[in-house]
Parts: structure tokens; C-alpha cells; sequence
């Protein structure tokens, strides 16, 4: 069902989909030994234009445990593209020696272009503010071993939720399951695109916004903090006068839920404090390596080896 396909946005998967991924990512979980050559022979392309540290190795150690090859590049200045080859050449190319993608990119719709030029299948790791389907998966493994499954929470939003792929990502992902809701956290300028609640509107998913974290920290049942990214300003002031706009301390964990979790698709910055990381409830560094076991189970499924 999965076998071939490409990956540019959360809905490109079924409920049914991500219930299988989830599964086998927990089935490698508990046994990983099983699964050490099941890639044997499979290379992966990590094609990565946009700096990045735990999307780009966890896809290259997801592979190597799979038994499978990865080759790439991990800046944009050590391609081809810094000489002036289009995507479309680099990637009939790339797909030519591989036998699956995974690529980033700072450019919007990227991701989708490459698909129609690409000979093998093309996973989005990634591209501009728009969408991060893995991280996706990332976040419903971690969801699940920790909460149990996806329905009937209350999930909130905070920081920037308008450059913040990880949030229209796997708020897209959620509203597809039963009793969920969601609370907007950010100043004004940050919050969350019309495009994004546009939708939910449409799907007639419950959402609220807010401007302020310790008036509904209590009420939430998942917490899912962003950096306010630097790199998506077009001016320097405007970042400094937001970055700091969400720090989430111990005073504020302290009147959210016992059984809240929190997230966080990482790099932090500094709005979470180091003190919540002793928190049984701070959850972002466990996310990490559930993200591995969600793209072992994603990449296997893609090339079919199960």
C-alpha cells in the first residue's frame, strides 16, 4: 500500500497509513535486531539544501540500521545547484544512482517539484514554512507510546506557529481523529496561517488562540513548543523583538496537567528552560529517537522490503 510512494504533506498518508507505520515503528523498537538487513543492498540520497542536524542523521541512521546505504550532501554550497543546475537535473540525476530521497529545502513546494522529476520515491524532510511530514510521524510515534493513541486531546500550540512547518504538519495529521482539539499559542505577527485555519474551519475541528501560555497550559493534554526561526525574518529587528516571546519554566509546568506531556521538534533556543528537562513530563529528547524508528518504519514500507 505504502510501496513507491512519495511523501510531500501529512495527508499524503491514510489513518490507516500511519497506524501501520506507527506499528512497525514499534515492532522495531522492541526487536531492532530483526530488522538490521532488511535495506541490504538500498541506498539512500539525503539531499539536504537547508542546514539541519536531527532530520538529516536520524534519515541517515534509519537507513544504516536497515542494512542500506546513504549518500548526499548536507549544504547547498557542495552541489551542483551552487553551480547553477536547476532541482529538475539534480534530482533525474541523483534518482538515477539511488533507490529513495530524502530531501530539504528552504523553498516552498520544492519537495513536490522534485517528485515529478524524481525516478525513485521522494520523501519532503521539509521544505520552507510549509510542510515536515516526518517530523509528523516523529511526533504521532511519540504521541501514541506516551499517550496511547490519538483521540480526545487537547493540543496547544506555542510559539511560531507561522513559519512553524511542524505545526500545520501535524495539526493536519491530527484533525483526522475523533474529539481533538486545538489552542494557538503566539503573538499577533506569529500566529498560525489562514490557510491553516482556513481548514479547520472547513473541517469543523474546535481550535482557540491565545496570547498568553499560562492561561490555558492547564487545560492541555499535549504541549507543543517551537523557536520562533531566526531564518524565516526577512528583518533582524522583528526577530529580536519576538524570539523571546514564549519561555516555558518550571513555574509554568507546574500549572499545566500531572499526565501533560511536552514536544518539541528541536533545535531549542531558549524557550524551554533546562530546567524542565528533568520534568517526567518533558518529552522532546525522547521524541529523537522515536524519530528514528519512524523513518526505519517509513522507508521500509516505501521500498516495499516488508
Amino acid at each position: 500500500m505504502l510501496k513507491g510512494l512519495n511523501l510531500i504533506q501529512p495527508n499524503d498518508l491514510t489513518v490507516s497509513e500511519i497506524d501501520e507505520i506507527c506499528t512497525l515503528a514499534e515492532q522495531i523498537i522492541v526487536d531492532p535486531s530483526s530488522f538490521q538487513d532488511v535495506c541490504r543492498g538500498k541506498i539512500l540520497a539525503t539531499l539536504f539544501f537547508e542546514p539541519s542536524t536531527r532530520t538529516r542523521l536520524s534519515f541517515e541512521a534509519a537507513m544504516l540500521h536497515l542494512g542500506g546505504s546513504v549518500e548526499g550532501f548536507s549544504d547547498a554550497a557542495s552541489s551542483s545547484t551552487a553551480k547553477g543546475e536547476s532541482l529538475a537535473d539534480t534530482i533525474r540525476t541523483v534518482s538515477s544512482y539511488v533507490d529513495i530521497i530524502a530531501m530539504r529545502s528552504p523553498k516552498e513546494g520544492a519537495a513536490l517539484l522534485a517528485s515529478k522529476f524524481s525516478d525513485c520515491p521522494v520523501i519532503n524532510a521539509g521544505d520552507g514554512g510549509h510542510y515536515h511530514p516526518t517530523q509528523t510521524l516523529t511526533d504521532l510515534v511519540t504521541i501514541r507510546a506516551l499517550k496511547g493513541g490519538f483521540e480526545g486531546h487537547t493540543i496547544g500550540f506555542c510559539g511560531d506557529l507561522k513559519f512553524g512547518r511542524t505545526v500545520h504538519s501535524l495539526t493536519e495529521a491530527m484533525c483526522r481523529y475523533k474529539n481533538v482539539k486545538f489552542v494557538f499559542i503566539s503573538p499577533e505577527e506569529l500566529k498560525v496561517p489562514d490557510w491553516v485555519s482556513g481548514f479547520l474551519d472547513e473541517v469543523k475541528i474546535p481550535y482557540t488562540t491565545a496570547t498568553r501560555l499560562e492561561d490555558v497550559i492547564g487545560s492541555l493534554d499535549i504541549l507543543y513548543m517551537t523557536r520562533v526561526q531566526r531564518e524565516r525574518f526577512f528583518n533582524e529587528q522583528d526577530y529580536l523583538r519576538l524570539k523571546d516571546s514564549y519561555i516555558l519554566d518550571r513555574a509554568k509546568m507546574e500549572l499545566a496537567r500531572k499526565d501533560m506531556i511536552v514536544l518539541h521538534p528541536l533545535p531549542r533556543v531558549n524557550e524551554i528552560a533546562p530546567e524542565v528537562d528533568s520534568d517526567p513530563r518533558a518529552a522532546y529528547f525522547k521524541q529523537v529517537k522515536y524519530g528514528m524508528y519512524a523513518r526505519m518504519a517509513l522507508i521500509s514500507k516505501i521500498l516495499g522490503v516488508l
